[in-house]
């Protein structure tokens, strides 16, 4: 038999229940699809041998750029953190020590 509490969603009235879904703006296949068909015969023609290009002769930055033209690249975040070590007390036999053990 069926608890009401398990029929019940997990979030509140316009809340959203995937909150980390597909981001606002992100265009589906079918509208890329239909963006490229609406292009003129030359750029269709350009996209077409790209996509032909990536599929038949294997080639992996073609396919890279079809996807990053249909989808957007990918971007790419590094974080650095900058951890200042104080030196001055260090010999220079020591120093060069950590200076061979980066090689």
């Amino acid at each position: 038999m069926a608890n009401e509490d398990n029929l019940k969603p997990a979030w509140k009235k316009g809340e959203s229940g995937n909150p980390i879904g597909k981001p606002k703006g992100v265009r589906n296949r079918s509208t890329i699809l239909k963006e490229l068909l609406s292009l003129n015969d030359n750029e269709l023609k350009m996209h077409l041998a790209q996509i032909n290009k990536a599929i038949e002769k294997e080639d992996t930055n073609a396919y890279k750029a079809v996807l990053d033209s249909a989808y957007g690249a990918p971007v790419q975040q590094i974080e650095q953190t900058n951890t200042e070590i104080d030196l001055s007390g260090l010999t220079t036999d020591e120093l060069r020590d950590l200076l061979k053990e980066d090689e």
